[in-house]
């Protein structure tokens, strides 16, 4: 929402501290205020003060830009009153506020009464007074059938415990879970968020032990709080959002993505809003084209051939045959045609050659074995088994990943996008406050690493090749980028970061390796998801000898981590559940090379363009370009 002149707004708790802050603000910007307090004399001085900057936008207006009505907030008729007479107004309610809150009167470990005037007050002033104000907001937006934005203001108390007062922190902490448990209210226009700031200088804050306020970084200014507040009513993304701020740590979501799938669960049912079935009709060939390497080489284009394979029905009964749309290019291709992701000796992968090729891709079903029920022809779904370079695939049903669409931007979220989500949590155990380096970040899995790191609120370095890579790595929010053709990582690591960085998500290998490691912090995480670096050369894929490695971290208490996606297939759909939903929602970008690859023929020819070192982002081949035309959009 705008905040723009003409709007109206109600505060409760507006005639003092952070309330009073807020509405002076809002008449600033020309909206009209209704004051809500207890306080008479504090709430008409307020009023005034804001009638006299709403006065500055507005001329000859036939009522007052602002009102003070006298209220107590645990009244409820009293509350209703003070709603109907702002709707009567000023027409209807764009914003509230709910500030109103008070401190426990006496210490809860001292309290011998039955708490009717101490801890019950404080209830219901700080918690149930402000489910009230949100019910009669919602239902003012409601019958004004027009969109609006409720802020509760809540506490850093009711984030973590505040021990000596626990009813306050119990009572703001009930706010908080309230207020982000109202998120779907979103769906008719109106967004609920909760303002946490830790301790700001007021007339609440000033009973709390200093020693204690020192402790949490001081007293925040005002403008932080307004600036927070402002951020909730703005941005149309926020929904049952929380933002936290502290002189410690700024502004910042609470509980960050990362947090929150430790515990959220999704219904299957809830997964996709869009159709489960794309009207399309598949004609089912007598043959198809697919690639198939047919003898073990690093180069890929000497490795691979097309062959034209029959399309054999019926299927096996707990088959799916899937037209492939999209296929993902991987750099560890050429890994898998030398024949490196079999167990055995040569002679023993040279059995199963020929073998096919391609590791990822999204597509449509086009048909279905007799014993598969929970699945239907027309479904759009996602693969990460072998054989995705092809015009058509058959796959056992439990490889089926269920997707919106069969977009490019899907294929991403495949093997990149879920080695990154995977990888940070489980291997690099990533949590709020870290500083992150990733290695090839504008590449197809880099550019994930940097984005859920930073909506994890981590600081991120990111290095990569070329001004086009460090342009998109910057669009994307990376608070360093590092273009090793313009400058000396192993110096700016060195002196910009000279305590070493806590978390590096590395996929080069080779001397880029021995960077990152010598640039990782005491209890630093380094988790190994690839050496493109090390693919390539005339022998292909060669070990190398990292000498000294466990000298150095068991000096440093460090950690260095393998991460192989195909060892976490039992966590492939819950991670792509929550790509897609970042994505949706706008707070995840999905960067796919502009370069076009039609065809299964062009597969070699893009696999060559990956490991060029060129590429910006994801790239994908597209297996057939008729339906490709077709708007990408999840």
């Amino acid at each position: 929402m705008e905040l723009r002149p003409g709007l109206s707004a109600l505060v409760t708790g507006g005639a003092s501290g952070i309330g009073r802050a807020l509405v002076l603000a809002l008449a600033q910007r020309g909206i009209f205020v209704t004051v809500v307090d207890f306080s008479q004399d504090k709430g008409e001085q307020v009023a005034s003060l804001a009638e006299k900057e709403v006065s500055k936008f507005h001329s000859r207006l036939e009522f007052a830009p602002a009102l003070f009505i006298k209220c107590d907030v645990t009244d409820s008729n009293e509350l209703t009153g003070a709603f109907e007479n702002h709707v009567k107004t000023y027409g209807g309610l764009d914003i509230c506020i709910n500030c109103a809150g008070i401190a426990t009167p006496v210490p809860f470990y001292q309290d011998k009464t039955d708490g009717a005037k101490s801890w019950r007050r404080a209830v219901d002033v700080n918690f149930v007074a402000v489910i009230d104000s949100t019910r009669l907001a919602i239902r003012a937006m409601q019958e004004a059938k027009r969109p609006g934005v409720i802020i509760n203001i809540g506490s850093a108390s009711g984030l973590y415990p505040m021990y000596p007062d626990p009813i306050y922190s119990g009572s703001k902490g009930g706010v908080v879970l309230f207020t982000r448990s109202l998120a779907p209210y979103k769906r008719q226009g109106i967004r609920i968020n909760v303002l946490c700031p830790e301790f700001i200088q007021t007339e609440l804050a000033s009973k709390v032990d200093p020693k204690f306020i020192d402790l949490s970084g001081g007293f925040l200014p005002m403008e932080m709080a307004v600036k927070g507040a402002f951020e909730l009513i703005t941005d149309e993304s926020k929904a049952g959002a929380c933002l936290w701020i502290s002189n410690r740590r700024g502004l910042e979501y609470w509980p960050t993505p990362a947090e929150e799938e430790k515990y959220r669960v999704r219904p299957k049912t809830l997964r996709r809003n869009s159709p489960d079935v794309v009207p399309l009709n598949i004609q089912l060939p007598q043959s198809f084209e697919k690639i198939v390497v047919h003898t073990l080489s690093h180069n890929f284009r000497t490795a691979t051939r097309v062959q034209r394979t029959l399309l054999t029905l019926p299927l096996k009964p707990d088959y799916v045959l899937l037209k492939i749309i999209y296929a993902g290019v991987n750099a560890s291709d050429v890994n898998f045609s030398s024949g490196r992701y079999f167990s055995g000796g040569n002679k023993d992968i040279s059995s199963l050659l020929p073998f096919d090729a391609g590791f990822e891709g999204v597509g449509i079903i086009a048909a279905i074995g007799d014993s598969v029920k929970h699945l239907k022809v027309g479904t759009p779904a996602a693969i990460m088994t072998f054989g995705s370079y092809a015009e058509f695939t058959m796959v056992p049903s439990k490889h089926i990943l269920p997707v919106a669409r069969p977009d490019p931007e899907v294929v991403a979220m495949l093997t990149s996008g879920l080695t990154a989500s995977i990888a940070l949590e489980k291997a690099a155990q990533m949590d709020s406050g870290k500083t992150v380096l990733v290695t090839a970040a504008a590449g197809g899995t880099g550019q994930f690493a940097v984005q859920l790191a930073k909506l994890a609120g981590s600081k991120v370095i990111a290095t990569c090749g070329g001004k086009d890579k460090a342009k998109l790595l910057k669009d994307l929010g990376v608070d360093r980028v590092i273009d090793y053709k313009a400058e000396n990582i192993k110096t700016v690591l060195k002196n910009e970061f000279p305590k070493g960085v806590d978390i590096v998500y590395e996929s080069v290998g080779g001397e880029m390796f021995d960077m990152c490691l010598n640039a990782l912090a005491n209890y630093g995480r380094l988790v190994v998801i690839g050496m493109i670096s090390q693919y390539q050369g005339e022998q292909g894929w060669k070990p190398r000898a990292y000498t000294g490695l466990c000298e150095k971290i068991l000096a440093k208490s460090q950690t260095v981590a393998g991460f192989f996606l195909v060892q976490y297939a039992h966590l492939w759909q819950q991670h792509l559940d929550k790509l897609v939903d970042l994505y949706s929602s706008g707070k995840l970008k999905v960067a796919v090379d502009p370069k076009p690859f039609l065809g299964v023929r062009s597969v070699a020819d893009a696999v060559d363009y990956l490991h060029s070192g060129k590429s910006v982002g994801k790239v994908v081949v597209c297996i057939d370009p008729t339906f490709g035309h077709h708007s990408a959009k999840l």
